[in-house]
């Protein structure tokens, strides 16, 4: 793993920024949210608290501020932070457009630099969930959380990297890197999808760490592609997708 990561997965994100402006406009236009590649109804995974009024709410790794629109829709006041300046551009205006006031932060997750125990929730959907190291991120997610405040995020799962051809081509039904150990993937060299620096964990890594930053585990869903998909969604086609996990959510909670 390089160094590097956080400066390298901004310069990705900086260059990508103007690819992902229609799905931006898309997503802030949804009455009812949808979650991850294969677009996951709310119902079926109640990401968010349904009624935010009076919550302080907190987006780690926003991107174009879709999920954090969301909240505000259901009452939340909203910080949202990404270290790439493009994105958060194309969140700004958006914003602006739909009059959120949302309070938007040229950022590090990992290091945010807010005050201790400011929010009530917290939330990460392909943000820093996986473009941050899991121990720096969840730790300060930890920090500013209030005691019995919520984190939920959701990622990549562990089983579709290691099934993920090294050259990034599409995941296949076979194993291509190590489980044992796993921290995640380097993908600064292949041509294809995913790019960047990525990370993950073992499902026990997870819990281990869990356990060492001081958070209880309400709940874990495993995301499968549904029935009706039948193209490759962030490298994954959907026919392994409908027989494997492809993304994990961790709801999580700062006990009292």
């Amino acid at each position: 793993m390089t160094d590097d990561y956080l400066n390298i997965n901004k310069d990705i994100w900086n260059n990508d920024a103007a690819n992902w402006v229609t799905f931006a406009q898309e997503r802030w236009a949804l009455d009812v949210p949808e979650w991850g590649n294969w677009s996951k109804p709310e119902s079926e995974l109640s990401m968010l608290p349904k009624d935010m009024a009076g919550l302080k709410a907190i987006e780690l790794g926003c991107g174009t501020g879709y999920v954090s629109y969301w909240m505000v829709n259901r009452g939340a006041t909203v910080t949202a932070i990404d270290l790439s300046k493009e994105q958060l551009s194309t969140a700004r205006r958006l914003d602006e457009k739909h009059k959120a006031n949302i309070t938007f932060i040229e950022g590090n997750a990992e290091d945010t630099g807010l005050p201790d125990q400011s929010f009530d929730f917290a939330i990460s959907e392909y943000g820093a969930s996986i473009w941050c190291r899991p121990k720096a991120w969840l730790t300060e997610a930890y920090r500013l959380l209030r005691a019995g405040g919520r984190l939920v995020f959701l990622g990549n799962h562990p089983l579709s990297l290691i099934a993920s051809p090294l050259n990034g081509l599409p995941a296949e039904r076979v194993l291509h890197r190590p489980y044992r150990n796993m921290w995640g993937a380097d993908w600064t060299k292949v041509e294809f999808e995913p790019t960047g620096v990525c990370f993950n964990l073992t499902m026990s890594g997870w819990m281990d760490l869990f356990q060492e930053i001081g958070f209880e585990v309400e709940k874990y869903h495993e995301i499968y592609a549904p029935d009706w998909a039948q193209d490759t969604r962030g490298a994954i086609p959907a026919d392994w997708a409908k027989d494997y996990p492809v993304e994990q959510v961790w709801k999580l909670r700062k006990p009292e």
